[in-house]
């Protein structure tokens, strides 16, 4: 009788540690997604120089190293160098999340190809990481690194 109840014990932890686990991985595949949404928004934003709508998905405190070595502080500054960058830089933006990585349940860094579709033709190919925090029952991004690789 002892057995049989060390088991059926058993077999209810392990079913219990099974759930939890899968409980965990759907979460974290729901979040992954909404990372995802949230560079494909940024990208879109960034397309159409909506910067309404592309303050939303920036913490205040955000910051840019771009390739060309500028750094951008703050959402201000942000947004203005962005803005100048797509003007001066016109053509089809695509970000392709490669990579994400959590550091904890609300932070994490997400590594994306990053390609700039210039009008001459050209595709000047780069990668870009992202680290994102949820914030307010959203994910946000606190930080972008341009880099571009040497050929």
């Amino acid at each position: 009788m002892k057995k049989q109840l060390i088991w059926v014990s058993y077999t209810i932890l392990l079913l219990i540690l099974t759930g939890a686990c899968a409980q965990v991985d759907t979460t974290k595949n729901e979040q992954e997604k909404a990372i995802i949404a949230l560079i494909a928004e940024y990208a879109q934003v960034r397309e159409t120089k909506d910067t309404v709508a592309l303050k939303q998905l920036l913490t205040t405190e955000v910051d840019q190293l771009v390739s060309t070595g500028e750094w951008r502080r703050g959402k201000k500054g942000a947004l203005e160098g962005m803005m100048r960058s797509s003007n001066s830089n016109p053509g089809g933006r695509t970000l392709a999340v490669e990579h994400i990585r959590f550091l904890n349940d609300h932070t994490a860094i997400a590594d994306a190809r990053y390609e700039i579709q210039n009008s001459d033709g050209n595709v000047r190919k780069m990668w870009s990481t992202f680290i994102v925090i949820s914030e307010e029952g959203r994910w946000k991004i606190t930080a972008i690194r341009n880099m571009l690789p040497k050929r």
